[in-house]
């Protein structure tokens, strides 16, 4: 059978500043083409299992985390993420009680005051 190609755009973010390039995706045959077929092709990844994407939400298209089989299409960008470098779970917890306690403290100095 004919192979066919598909013009993309791999994004990766993994070290500092994104790169940009373009990238050319091989099908043979009635292949269907995924982002897991992408990324095997662009040597990034050998395998679903590859430990450089064992993290969940490490590529998606167009900002999309996407999964392994999910299929790819000419045009889309296909994007590496770099970690998390701070939990935003945690954050927000930190961040609302910082604000309770805030308001414990503005009750107390109000009582305080009342007693004078």
């Amino acid at each position: 059978m004919a192979e066919r190609t598909l013009d993309l755009l791999l994004c990766d973010a993994r070290q500092g500043q994104p790169v940009l390039r373009p990238f050319q995706l091989i099908i043979s045959g009635d292949e269907t083409p995924t982002i897991g077929l992408a990324l095997i092709q662009a040597g990034i990844a050998a395998s679903p299992d590859d430990p450089a994407l064992a993290r969940k939400g490490c590529y998606g298209v167009f900002g999309k985390r996407k999964e392994w089989d999910s299929p790819i299409y000419p045009g889309d960008r296909l994007e590496l993420y770099s970690p998390l470098l701070i939990d935003p779970k945690m954050v927000r917890r930190k961040k609302a009680n910082q604000n309770q306690d805030a308001k414990f403290q503005a009750a107390a100095a109000k009582r305080k005051a009342r007693r004078l």
